[in-house]
């Protein structure tokens, strides 16, 4: 079972969405994290293929509204008028680690 973040905070100073686990805090992009939206308008639901990628975002994206989506997820709404995703806790771990992954090679 994935565990649920010990802390979520917008930093929109920063642009970053950052994430405390128990494994660590790792921050996420809002552009990356925008470009990642597991949605069925961002990803086709029959083939699995991204239509929707962090090039395809605008630079100044930032969440206007971000809210639990009961035990297991949250649902951001952008500024881009985008708010139909569900990051649940499983895929932002996974999105947390592939970014830190690529950080590091």
């Amino acid at each position: 079972m994935t565990a649920t973040p010990l802390s979520i905070k917008s930093r929109q100073q920063e642009g970053v969405l950052e994430l405390l686990w128990s494994h660590g805090t790792y921050r996420l992009p809002f552009r990356f994290l925008r470009g990642r939206c597991p949605c069925a308008c961002c990803v086709n639901e029959v083939t699995g293929v991204r239509m929707v990628d962090v090039e395809d975002v605008p630079l100044a994206v930032a969440p206007t509204n971000i809210q639990f989506s009961g035990n297991y997820a949250i649902k951001i709404s952008w500024n881009d008028r985008h708010d139909t995703g569900l990051f649940t806790w499983e895929y932002l771990e996974l999105l947390c680690k592939d970014l830190a992954t690529a950080a590091a090679s």
